[in-house]
């Protein structure tokens, strides 16, 4: 992970930008209540949806991200695997990842503790690259070639994974290149 830490003060300018309009659906926002970016690195996303939740806090492993997010953007940042959350049970009503599970180097892990810090009737977006599609098979060749231990999935074995944990996880939206999938926590769970 430490790539991130190098190119912090360039990532905004390279990255690709999500679609915010499908994620303030899909997410169901505005919502009462507080909003995860999970690995959101330097907070491009969460920058356009803070106004939109009471709180808003983005997490990440890489230190040099945060920085950006926190004093470039004025977000709350808190460094932390995503494997190990430093939150309690139920924390968060809306959580939000993009384009960062296949970086996790822990996935089942990450599933674990997302839900965890999910509370009942909350709701979860994973924005993550489509394994399948021949552009994200290059960018997979790509990452390895620089020494990045990333793992793809298949949109369809990642809601599995979800399933596996007693969540209810939809495929809501795919393009040609990336998926979206809603994962809801049930009160019951």
């Amino acid at each position: 992970m430490k790539h991130f830490d190098y190119i912090a003060s360039l990532y905004d300018r390279f990255a690709g930008q999500t679609d915010i309009g499908k994620l303030k659906v899909f997410l169901d926002l505005p919502v009462k209540g507080r909003l995860l970016d999970a690995a959101g690195g330097t907070g491009r996303h969460s920058v356009l949806l803070k106004t939109l939740a009471d709180s808003l806090v983005v997490c990440d492993l890489s230190y040099p991200m945060l920085r950006v997010a926190r004093n470039g953007k004025g977000l709350d940042a808190v460094v932390a695997r995503i494997e190990g959350l430093p939150f309690p049970d139920g924390s968060f009503d809306r959580i939000l990842m993009v384009d960062a599970f296949h970086h996790l180097s822990d996935q089942q892990g990450a599933i674990r503790e997302l839900c965890r810090v999910l509370r009942p009737d909350g709701k979860m977006v994973i924005e993550e690259p489509d394994i399948r599609r021949p552009v994200v098979k290059m960018v997979c060749l790509f990452e390895r070639l620089l020494f990045m231990e990333s793992r793809f999935l298949a949109p369809e074995t990642l809601m599995g994974r979800m399933q596996s944990m007693d969540m209810k996880a939809t495929l809501v939206g795919r393009d040609r290149f990336r998926a979206w999938i809603l994962v809801e926590r049930d009160s019951g769970v």
